[in-house]
């Protein structure tokens, strides 16, 4: 009877609009009750490392490890290590190395390299480099596992470092500045490079930029360190005006692209020819309905079925879409909503869950995906911890 009193209450809460981590703590108390259900089953065979970033300004202190059973959805602590403002991460495809940004003003941005020990989850730094541009806030690194690119929001210029043989990072090689600006007085007066991704090949590299609605276009000189990356023809892809470009996605057979768009709220579809390496856009599509103008994240299932984007500031949570295999359309089929404030999240390899970062709720939300509708069901195995807002998983083995 407990158990359905619990529920209840949390269903209650649920309901209720908050905007304040006191209140995201009565939430959260409500799912501590069950996070005690089947906390032993955890096995090494079906596990992964979760590696969370997160913002440092209260309880949290830097990178955090936890173990995470991709069967069973359970989860618990490992290991972490003190850094500042690690709000995005990125692992080698090696899985030997950790790169996490420094999200922080003029003068101290970085991006900093780890070593990662799988035998207990530990992170040891290597070094730390300055990114010569504000507030980075993604970090990628290219498949040869030799270029480390951040996006730098306020500073709106990217960076790019090399990669010595043990992980650690040169000092920048490249720093790019933008010029231009937006439609939208006060959050478009300069550029802001919100992501930076590798297209699926490796041969190009896209640079959202939210301040001037473009996606910039960049060839990859693979056998350079000192021009890595050459402006690309064309240069940039026009997006709507006041779109505010976010992150982009690729489908998994590499026909199809995906951005979601932090002001507009929508959800962009684009066409990819790997050739030229050019977008060319063919659905536009809303994930946030409220005009909240807080849209984030945008993950695909690992069979290319579904895709999921997250909203903030008002109604947070999930939007869930189908995707058309043949031309790469989008339908909506749902809403999972969230904790507060969903900034990140991240799927499993197996399909099998969702995990969300609500920061203000101070909590890593664990949802169920189900393969056949795309629909997400909470299974309320949530990991508490302050501020988490970055999500990457690593091979336990």
């Amino acid at each position: 009877m407990g158990k359905y009193v619990i529920l209840l209450m949390f269903a209650t809460l649920s309901l209720i609009s908050c905007n304040n981590k006191k209140n995201s703590n009565v939430d959260n108390m409500a799912i501590n009750a069950l996070d005690t259900m089947n906390i032993d089953a955890i096995s090494d065979e079906t596990s992964l490392y979760l590696i969370v970033g997160t913002y440092t300004g209260g309880e949290s202190k830097g990178i955090y490890v936890y173990q995470f059973d991709t069967v069973s959805g359970n989860s618990k602590y490992k290991n972490m290590i003190d850094i500042v403002n690690p709000s995005y991460l990125t692992i080698s495809k090696d899985e030997k190395s950790v790169y996490a940004v420094t999200e922080v003003g003029d003068g101290e941005a970085a991006a900093n390299s780890f070593s990662f020990d799988k035998k207990d989850g530990s992170l040891k730094s290597l070094n730390t480099q300055l990114t010569g541009g504000a507030d980075p806030c993604y970090i990628e690194i290219d498949a040869t596992g030799k270029h480390v690119v951040t996006a730098n929001y306020s500073g709106g210029s990217l960076t790019v470092f090399n990669v010595k043989d043990d992980g650690s990072l040169t000092a920048a090689s490249q720093v790019i500045t933008f010029r231009g600006k937006g439609v939208d007085e006060k959050r478009q007066m300069k550029p802001h490079i919100h992501c930076v991704r590798f297209s699926p090949d490796g041969q190009y590299l896209f640079a959202n930029d939210l301040g001037t609605d473009k996606i910039h276009k960049f060839d990859v000189n693979k056998e350079s360190s000192a021009n890595y990356l050459k402006v690309g023809t064309p240069s940039y892809f026009k997006v709507a005006d006041g779109a505010g470009p976010r992150h982009i996605e690729f489908s998994p057979n590499g026909k199809f692209a995906y951005l979601i768009t932090e002001m507009s709220g929508a959800v962009i579809a684009f066409s990819y020819d790997a050739t030229s390496g050019n977008l060319s856009e063919i659905q536009t599509i809303q994930a946030d309905t409220l005009n909240a103008k807080g849209s984030a994240d945008i993950h695909i299932s690992p069979d290319g079925k579904f895709l999921y984007a997250s909203n903030r500031l008002k109604g947070d949570g999930i939007a869930i879409f189908s995707i058309n295999q043949t031309d790469g359309k989008l339908t909506k089929v749902g809403y999972q909503e969230t904790g507060i404030h969903p900034r990140n999240f991240t799927i499993t390899p197996n399909g099998k869950f969702l995990l969300v970062a609500s920061r203000d709720s101070d909590t890593i939300q664990v949802f169920q995906i189900n393969k056949e509708s795309g629909l997400l069901e909470d299974t309320y195995k949530n990991i508490e911890l302050d501020m988490p807002v970055c999500l990457k998983f690593i091979s336990f083995n």
